[in-house]
């Protein structure tokens, strides 16, 4: 059989060969088969040095032309298996937005902020507002007017974060204290929830945490006001038996001051690294409004008194909860958040 001939025959051969596969790596075998550097019709074209010079010409144009020609034909191929992949793969994953889902996995309100709605709720049931106000904030009103001096390390630049414009991220939800105390008269009773801002991180610590603050201004309000209503407070987040005790402190805008301890949520009092081996841990703090904070807000101190009070969202939620790391609240792990479904 002449050259010629055979690349015809040929041609007829490889394209019953294409119109009969059924994947593409079937189709990919052909094309090494008949069109790859070893293939059938390149070694044919290697041969056309020995055919006489008038059939050259012809047989190389002809062999050209089959190449070619099949060439496209398995394009064409390749384009018809990936246009059916697609519509396949529409088919498979299709979604009919009208239908009820199967399945959904329903989420939760994070650990902190679960925590900040309890305390919050807490409060209000026993008859406080809820105030807030920008965490960007005037050095007068989160220093200052709070009887803060120019000179106290909570100043320092290395505790808060200060802004290009002489503004600061707040430090504490205090200065909206402040605000409520310009803006109200007497009697008052807020807390004021919120993020607030300071440079520390560790197991324990974080650069941004959530805090909530109350305040009560009215005529003849005492100390034993503010430890009743911590009272009723702490036996309602860590229930009626949890031992309490109050420390006294020093805060600048408050006179007396004190801390609040509760007895350790880890150990029951016995002793434990989370408490230091003291069976306690410290809750937050409180005191009696300091008189130069009512009269940097135009309230007369010898009218009116009160009491405030503040404390960390996240201390409050690794206690009751036992995480040992605040860190834990911050990673968005779903597997941890995922725990503490339904708790609220």
């Amino acid at each position: 059989m002449d050259v010629k001939a055979q690349l015809l025959n040929l041609k007829e051969e490889v394209l019953k060969e294409i119109e009969g596969v059924k994947d593409p790596s079937s189709l990919n075998e052909i094309r090494v088969k008949y069109l790859g550097k070893k293939g059938v019709i390149t070694s044919i074209l290697k041969t056309l040095g020995t055919l006489p010079p008038e059939e050259r010409k012809e047989i190389g144009q002809l062999a050209n032309s089959i190449k070619e020609f099949l060439e496209e034909k398995i394009r064409e191929y390749e384009e018809n298996f990936k246009k059916k992949e697609l519509e396949d793969a529409l088919k498979r994953e299709k979604i009919d937005v009208s239908l009820p889902p199967n399945w959904f996995d329903v989420g939760s309100p994070h650990p902190v902020l679960q925590t900040l709605k309890e305390i919050t709720d807490i409060f209000l049931y026993m008859g406080f507002s809820v105030e807030s106000g920008p965490e960007v904030e005037y050095e007068d009103y989160n220093f200052t007017m709070l009887n803060i001096p120019e000179n106290h390390p909570a100043r320092d630049m290395q505790d808060t974060f200060y802004l290009n414009n002489g503004m600061l991220l707040r430090t504490h939800t205090s200065p909206v204290q402040i605000r409520t105390m310009l803006k109200k008269k007497p009697p008052i009773a807020i807390v004021a929830p919120g993020r607030v801002y300071r440079k520390d991180l560790d197991p324990t610590h974080s650069p941004m945490f959530h805090q909530i603050e109350g305040l009560v201004v009215d005529q003849d309000i005492t100390f034993r006001h503010l430890k009743g209503i911590l009272k009723i407070f702490l036996e309602s987040v860590f229930g009626k038996n949890i031992p309490i005790r109050f420390r006294p402190s020093y805060f600048p805008f408050t006179e007396p001051s004190a801390e609040v301890d509760i007895g350790c949520t880890v150990c029951g009092g016995k002793g434990c690294k989370v408490c230091k081996n003291t069976g306690w841990l410290e809750i937050l703090g409180c005191g009696m409004v300091d008189p130069n904070v009512f009269t940097a807000c135009g309230i007369d101190p010898t009218v009116y008194s009160g009491f405030a009070f503040g404390l960390g969202i996240e201390r409050i939620t690794m206690l009751k909860y036992q995480i040992t790391d605040i860190r834990l609240l911050f990673t968005n792990d779903m597997r941890f958040n995922s725990q503490f479904k339904g708790i609220v």
